[in-house]
C-alpha cells in the first residue's frame, strides 16, 4: 500500500525522470521572477501543458532526432559538431533544459537561451559524405528541426497523455510554436497539423537510412542516468519513439521495430506519462507561481 507521504514507483520514475530532464543547469534559471512574465508562452498555452510531462518529451525528442538524423545536412550537422557521440548524457540534458527554459522561463531567461543556440550553430557548417554543403542556419534545416520537435512533443503527447485531444489545440500548440521556431531562424514555421503534413511530404524525398540512425538509438537505447531503471526504461522509450514516426517513414528508414515488446510496455509508459501529470516537475510549478497560477 502506499501512502499519501510516500509516492508510487511511477510517481517516483516520473519525478526522477523529470529532473534528468531538466538538467544540471536548470538550476541556474529562476523560473519565479519577475513576477507576472509569461514568458515566450504562458500558462494558458498549448506548450505549457504539453512540455510539462516529461514522457511525452523523452519519446518525443527521440522521435525527433530520428527524424533531423535522416536528413544528411542535419545528420552532418549534428554528428560531426556535437559532444553527443563522447558525452550522450550531457547532450540529451542540454536538450531538456534549453526546451524547460525556452518553454517555462522568463523572456528575458528565454531569449537568452535562444541566442546562445544560435551563436552556437552559427559555427557549424561542412560538406556531408554525399557532398552536400550545410550550415546550421540554412532556412530550411531550421524550420525541419522546429517541425520535427513540435511534432514528436505533440504526438507524444496524443498518444499517452490526451489521445481525444482536439483538432483545434493541434493547431493551436503548432501556431503558437511559431514565435519560438522564428526566434531560432525558421523561416514562416507551420502553424497547423495539415501545414506540418506539407513540410513531411516535402522533405520525404530528403530523407533516407543512415548507420548513424542505428548509432543514435543504441546510444539512447544504453544510456541513462537514472541507473538501473533508467537502463530498462530507455529501450522502451526507443520504441515507443519508432512506433510514434509514421509506418511508411520506418520503413524507408528501415527502423527496428519490436511489436510484442512495445505492446507490453504501453501500459507502463501510459503509466508513466499519466503520473507525471499528477506530479508537475519543479520547472512547472515555478513557472506557474511566476505568473500568479495555482496548481492543482
Amino acid at each position: 500500500m502506499t501512502t499519501l507521504d510516500t509516492p508510487a514507483p511511477a510517481d517516483r520514475a516520473a519525478r526522477l525522470l523529470d529532473r534528468t530532464l531538466a538538467g544540471p543547469g536548470a538550476g541556474r534559471t529562476n523560473y519565479l521572477e519577475p513576477k507576472g512574465d509569461p514568458g515566450f508562452f504562458g500558462p494558458d498555452s498549448m506548450a505549457w501543458k504539453v512540455h510539462a510531462n516529461p514522457i511525452a518529451l523523452a519519446i518525443g525528442g527521440v522521435a525527433a532526432v530520428i527524424l533531423e538524423l535522416a536528413e544528411p545536412r542535419v545528420r552532418s550537422g549534428v554528428w560531426d559538431h556535437s559532444i553527443f557521440r563522447t558525452d550522450p548524457l550531457t547532450r540529451m540534458q542540454r536538450t531538456g533544459e534549453a526546451t524547460l527554459i525556452t518553454t517555462y522561463g522568463p523572456t528575458k531567461a528565454a531569449q537568452a537561451r535562444v541566442d546562445m543556440v544560435t551563436r552556437m550553430h552559427a559555427r557549424v557548417s561542412g560538406v556531408t559524405p554525399e557532398g552536400q554543403a550545410y550550415t546550421a542556419l540554412e532556412p530550411e534545416l531550421m524550420t525541419w528541426v522546429h517541425i520535427t520537435a513540435g511534432w514528436g512533443f505533440l504526438n507524444a503527447y496524443r498518444r499517452y497523455v490526451e489521445p481525444g485531444m482536439s483538432l483545434a489545440d493541434q493547431d493551436r500548440y503548432h501556431a503558437e510554436g511559431g514565435r519560438l521556431g522564428r526566434a531560432f531562424g525558421a523561416v514562416d514555421p507551420p502553424g497547423s497539423v495539415a501545414e506540418v503534413d506539407a513540410w513531411f511530404d516535402r522533405m520525404r524525398p530528403k530523407l533516407v537510412p543512415h548507420p548513424i540512425i542505428g548509432e543514435f538509438l543504441h546510444i539512447v537505447s544504453t544510456t541513462s542516468p537514472l541507473g538501473l531503471a533508467g537502463r530498462a526504461l530507455q529501450p522502451l522509450v526507443v520504441q515507443a519513439a519508432i512506433d510514434l514516426l509514421p509506418r511508411d517513414l520506418v520503413r524507408k528508414l528501415e527502423l527496428p521495430a519490436n511489436g510484442l515488446g512495445l505492446a507490453a510496455a504501453k501500459p507502463l509508459l501510459r503509466g508513466l506519462a499519466l503520473a507525471a501529470g499528477r506530479a508537475p516537475g519543479e520547472v512547472v510549478r515555478q513557472a506557474h507561481a511566476r505568473v500568479g497560477r495555482r496548481l492543482a
